[in-house]
């Protein structure tokens, strides 16, 4: 019959495969801990992109479109603290990674923004104070060429009556 032997290997090959079917289905639990790290860390992250959208705004540039993604990031903070305040550590922890991870790229996008607002104010000063400096001196000067030939045309009128 059976050996002891086989009845290990058997219990052994039985043990496997309950384990290898019902491990997909376990769910591993988020620490409080983890979820109220990652809650601080992505309350640190919207306050520094906040702090960048501030000066892009400062700059002068259009910060509709950052102020739409930094919103979307605090409301999944928001979800996050709730979850977190009603003890669903893992929706927490996904939350704040959310709006963490919605926030990636924000800072290079608002460093561009700035960058562009900056070019942007400096062409304008260009345009607008050197182009009408320019400007007046033209026509200052052009004034002055226009009555000095009438000026002289009107010499030689006088001396050929």
């Amino acid at each position: 019959m059976w050996s002891i032997r086989c009845y290990l290997v058997f219990l052994m090959a039985l043990m496997l495969t309950f384990s290898a079917v019902i491990a997909p289905f376990c769910a591993f639990a988020v620490d409080e801990t983890d979820a109220r790290s990652a809650i601080a860390v992505a309350e640190e992250r919207i306050v520094v992109c906040y702090h960048a959208a501030a000066d892009v705004d400062k700059a002068g540039a259009n910060t509709t479109d950052l102020l739409a993604v930094l919103n979307e990031a605090g409301e999944l903070l928001s979800r996050a603290i709730l979850a977190y305040e009603m003890g669903n550590f893992d929706s927490a922890l996904d939350f704040a990674n959310q709006s963490r991870e919605s926030l990636n790229s924000f800072i290079v996008e608002a460093d561009a923004l700035r960058e562009t607002a900056i070019q942007q104010r400096y062409w304008d000063f260009m345009v607008y104070v050197v182009g009408s400096t320019v400007g007046t001196a033209v026509v200052i000067c052009g004034s002055f060429a226009v009555w000095f030939f009438l000026k002289r045309r009107y010499e030689k009128a006088e001396k050929v009556v």
